[in-house]
């Protein structure tokens, strides 16, 4: 899945710093709407690395993949979410009763699909709009009044009307443009890994909230499940690093036998957890998208999400300028920009952390207050209705992409 031109444009309308999944669909989408991107990451030049991890692609980045032509290429991998199941868990506890379920409209409906297919579909729809691929990294970069000149690795410059940081979240030039992120670490680590389910899974979700941090079994094709784990940091390095069978009955202890006896399927990996964000998602002739732009827990499996939903704000901001003729990195294209998705983005990371800091709450009375906070929403169906259509990321003022249509 190697791929770059052979020679470096002098010129492009924009140049995205990248080739994630926030920089590769951003690339299609806007080549698809007739600009003329260039995508810069060293790691063009290489394999992908293994990826053990999968990510819960909500609607509105299902749609979002269509509208770009990437769908099609990772939806045999797909597998659909019929029902996610939510309890308030001890691990001394043998049966761990559901408090809250959800089961959205069909299109509403959310997919677990691997990680590398997701990458690898949108590798080849931004190829086949026609983008740039250049296997350098953008090392820094100029911004005048009406051009941007990336100047890369290898010392070759490309002028753009805009550049856009998508590197993740130790973005060089979110540091380079003196754009601060503000936030925390948690005391958390987050293990993920693949298992094989012994009892058919049927599409159910589940998600165990231990005092430790939050556990969650996603299903995927072939009846195996995406584990994402979180434990306080001592603990995980310890869960971590323990031999297979004992890590295994580690897991399965927390699973709990909802689908039965379970087995490891892939090598295990985790990273730290935390939330930080921007103070700011633009700078002069610059956009933050994805992880460069704002890291948040993966409780709520947004975080990918959340970066698609940049990517439809941004692009839509930008097809409109260019279709009248104006500027596509001007301020007020980037004005439009940032105010579509601050408000979306603070909110989704104040509820994640509020739902993780109430869920690791300690003590029977912080348990029971819960409980009945879950029974509550569980007996109104407009508000688990409304919960399902925000977290789809179809609620407000939601960007074509996000619908499904074409810029």
């Amino acid at each position: 899945m190697k791929h770059s031109t052979l020679k470096t444009p002098k010129k492009a309308d924009v140049v995205i710093a990248g080739a994630g999944f926030v920089g590769l669909a951003l690339g299609a989408a806007l080549q698809r709407a007739g600009l003329d991107v260039a995508i810069c990451d060293p790691a063009l030049s290489k394999k992908p690395p293994d990826d053990p991890r999968a990510s819960a692609l909500v609607a509105g980045a299902k749609n979002l993949m269509e509208a770009i032509g990437a769908w099609d290429l990772a939806a045999p991998e797909a597998e659909a979410i019929t029902r996610m199941e939510i309890s308030d868990a001890r691990l001394e506890e043998v049966t761990r009763p559901v408090m809250l379920t959800f089961a959205g409209a069909e299109d509403e409906t959310s997919y677990v699909v691997p990680n590398t297919a997701i990458r690898a579909a949108l590798f080849e729809a931004a190829k086949a709009a026609g983008v740039s691929l250049i296997p350098q990294a953008v090392a820094s970069y100029e911004a005048g009044r009406a051009r941007v000149v990336a100047k890369l690795a290898d010392d070759s410059q490309i002028s753009a009307a805009l550049l856009v940081a998508a590197e993740g979240a130790n973005s060089p030039l979110r540091k380079f443009a003196k754009v601060r992120m503000q936030g925390w670490r948690y005391d958390q680590i987050a293990i993920v890994t693949t298992v094989k389910l012994e009892h058919p899974h049927e599409g159910v979700a589940i998600q165990h909230f231990f005092e430790g941090g939050p556990f969650a079994l996603l299903p995927m094709k072939d009846n195996h499940a995406s584990v994402i784990w979180s434990e306080r940091k001592i603990e995980a390095q310890r869960l971590y690093a323990l031999p297979d069978a004992e890590f295994r009955t580690a897991l399965q202890e927390r699973a709990g036998w909802r689908f039965g006896e379970i087995s490891l399927a892939a090598p295990r990996a985790m990273r730290p957890l935390e939330l930080r964000v921007a103070k700011s998602f633009v700078s002069e002739r610059l956009a933050l998208v994805g992880d460069a732009a704002h890291v948040t827990h993966p409780l709520a499996g947004q975080g990918l999400n959340i970066g698609l939903r940049d990517v439809a704000a941004l692009a839509e901001s930008m097809a409109d300028a260019a279709r009248l003729g104006g500027d596509i990195g001007a301020s007020d294209v980037l004005t439009r920009y940032e105010s579509w998705r601050r408000f979306d983005t603070m909110t989704m990371l104040a509820a994640t952390d509020s739902l993780l800091k109430l869920f690791t709450l300690p003590g029977a009375p912080a348990r029971l207050l819960r409980d009945a906070g879950l029974g509550v929403v569980e007996r109104i169906p407009a508000a688990k209705a409304a919960i399902t259509k925000a977290a789809a990321g179809l609620s407000g003022d939601v960007p074509r992409l996000l619908r499904g249509e074409a810029l």
